[in-house]
């Protein structure tokens, strides 16, 4: 199966330089995913991408219907380029009024195959954690050769929810970031992590540039079932593409059957 990881720049207005709109934004990345046409089977982008996972005050400004203007550019990109195409996440305003960090996958005829709004909002007291309301639904999403589980950002961080989307199948683990420069040894870290505990591949896509101060790690990467880093992204705007192979993942979990031995979590009380 091949991947394309496109890590996309997004930076704050410079002086002297007009700022990329989200209009121009959208055409550009749609442009973006039609090149991976014949080179990926799944192109994958990252965390809110049409705003700066960091621009907090443009969060509300930009928010969207679920198919609202992202959707249907990435709708079109995703069957023009014939990919499946997880495009990253939006700021979503439902129709009730709250606003969530929601991820789209599209299948190559361009309809939606999955939503996942993020259940781990990061900011502690601030910032995402206090403007975006939690999912509160695990997503796997079935694709031609493997099964999906979608993450975003800090979720990364709680092995619990990787262990849930393996619970429901997931043999790929899919990651849409902007995560910050000043933590990127934690991204490589979890990343390696959460494909060896779960036996899974990770397809990690970060975001480039520098969101209101905040400058971004890059470094998307790419992980097998045993850790292994198969391709990481440089620090700026670049097209990250491997191939994998998904059959590894069930030859890992039979050669090291590790998963097997879960008692914490499952019906299985532990052993005395």
């Amino acid at each position: 199966m091949r991947a394309s990881l496109i890590q996309i720049a997004v930076n704050d207005n410079k002086a002297g330089k007009a700022a990329e709109s989200v209009n121009d934004r959208r055409e550009r990345v749609s442009s973006l995913v039609r090149e991976q046409a014949g080179l990926a089977d799944l192109v994958v982008l990252p965390e809110l991408w049409t705003t700066g996972a960091f621009a907090y005050e443009l969060f509300a400004e930009e928010a969207e219907p679920l198919e609202g203007p992202t959707y249907e550019a990435m709708a079109k990109a995703a069957k023009d380029a014939g990919v499946w195409l997880h495009a990253g996440s939006v700021p979503e305003r439902d129709p009730d009024g709250p606003l969530y960090n929601t991820a789209l996958v599209f299948s190559p005829d361009g309809e939606l195959a999955a939503a996942y709004r993020k259940i781990h909002r990061f900011g502690f007291d601030k910032g995402e954690a206090v403007l975006m309301s939690a999912g509160q639904e695990l997503v796997t999403v079935r694709l031609p050769e493997t099964v999906a589980g979608l993450t975003t950002c800090y979720d990364l961080r709680f092995p619990e929810l990787y262990r849930g989307l393996v619970d429901r199948g997931a043999e790929t683990l899919v990651v849409s970031a902007g995560w910050p420069e000043r933590r990127r040894s934690h991204w490589t870290l979890l990343a390696q992590a959460r494909a060896v505990e779960n036996q899974a591949y990770v397809l990690a896509c970060g975001s480039a540039g520098t969101h209101a101060g905040v400058e971004q790690a890059g470094h998307s990467i790419v992980v097998d079932p045993w850790g292994e880093v198969l391709a990481e992204a440089g620090a700026g705007e670049e097209v990250l593409r491997v191939e994998f192979d998904p059959a590894k993942v069930a030859a890992t979990r039979e050669q090291f059957p590790a998963l097997k031995d879960r008692l914490l979590g499952m019906d299985t009380p532990p052993r005395r």
